[in-house]
């Protein structure tokens, strides 16, 4: 029965969060608050250029490659478990694994900037 109130508040308290939202928002966008800022100064050019797909890969394939070193921090300690050869079997299977991707991605030309 805990459970069932518990979600009712928060569905509540949820509800008239968004209903305050709403009635405290204006409805009209103003043409100045969606005009870029530019330290004062007028824009010089559209702030809605599109984004090089390019450069989103490249992004993309750092943050693939971050969180795969993130994996490999805790081996410092792993070293120090009972069974050593099982902590560096893994590694060099995570580190084989970025290599094949980082070899895939090189041959695809995905790490290409220009073509």
């Amino acid at each position: 029965m805990n459970l069932l109130t518990a979600l009712m508040l928060a569905t509540a308290t949820a509800v008239a969060v968004i209903t305050l939202n709403l009635l405290m928002s204006e409805m009209t966008p103003d043409p100045e608050k969606l005009s870029p800022y530019e330290c004062g100064f007028d824009p010089l050019g559209s702030a809605r250029l599109p984004l090089s797909i390019r450069f989103f890969m490249i992004a993309i394939l750092f943050l693939l490659f971050d969180l795969e070193i993130a994996i490999l921090l805790p081996l410092a300690w792993a070293l120090q478990l009972t069974s050593l050869m099982k902590s560096i079997t893994w590694a060099i299977i995570v580190f084989m694994l970025m290599f094949a991707g980082l070899t895939y991605e090189w041959l695809q030309g995905g790490l290409e900037w220009a073509e």
